[in-house]
């Protein structure tokens, strides 16, 4: 475990916890690690909900199935960002998403029972981890409501240039990368692939745009 440690620091639900309290707790809290190959399933729709996810390398994609077997993307989580916690900290019976490894990742999972219970040893950092975890928790509800408000534009065009221009705003230039590939693109705005690939052809032709792969340029 002490190989993650760089990575733990940097998470969100152990900030401002020093390394020899972090290793303290992850004993405390049985956190266990595993490896996934890339589309592997991490944790599977209708499977146990108490389990989260730190990414420690790699990444993973939070899908759901709809009935009618369309996919879509909830999110992508990238190393030392943490996945589920909602579902684990709600007591939901089920999952009703499932984690797929986007690329080759490792993962550490924590128990949600063992980080809401009261520590057994009386740890002094237990109250500002559960403290990081809420703070952790509003700011997903907060990008939650942002997607939502993205993919309320009614044409592909508008969900597009939404989502594009938040990006932009949020890394404060013109250029930047998205953490998509086309196909991941057309899920998360919930639109068809072809659709989306043929309006930001257009939006090119029109000078409104530049793209290459997962870079794009607003002009």
């Amino acid at each position: 475990m002490e190989k993650y440690l760089s990575v733990l620091t940097s998470c969100p639900l152990f900030l401002d916890i020093q390394k020899d309290e972090l290793l303290t707790m992850l004993s405390c809290l049985g956190g266990r690690v595993a490896s996934f190959d890339k589309k592997y399933t991490v944790l599977a729709e209708g499977g146990s909900a108490d389990y989260m996810g730190v990414v420690l390398s790699g990444s993973v994609q939070v899908v759901q199935m709809d009935y009618f077997g369309n996919r879509n993307v909830l999110g992508v989580f990238h190393r030392g960002e943490v996945f589920a916690e909602a579902f684990a900290c709600a007591e939901v019976k089920a999952l009703p998403v499932s984690v797929i490894a986007a690329e080759e990742c490792t993962v550490l999972f924590l128990d949600s029972r063992h980080i809401l219970a009261t520590c057994q040893k009386g740890c002094a950092f237990h109250k500002k981890l559960i403290y990081n975890l809420m703070r952790d928790l509003a700011k997903k509800t907060v990008a939650f409501h942002r997607r939502a408000e993205i993919i309320s534009g009614r044409t592909t065009e508008k969900k597009l240039m939404s989502y594009l221009a938040l990006c932009a705003k949020e890394e404060g230039a013109s250029t930047f990368l998205i953490p998509y590939d086309r196909q991941g693109l057309a899920d998360f705005l919930e639109v068809d692939r072809s659709g989306l690939s043929a309006v930001i052809g257009r939006l090119q032709k029109q000078g409104v745009l530049l793209c290459k792969k997962n870079r794009f340029t607003l002009l």
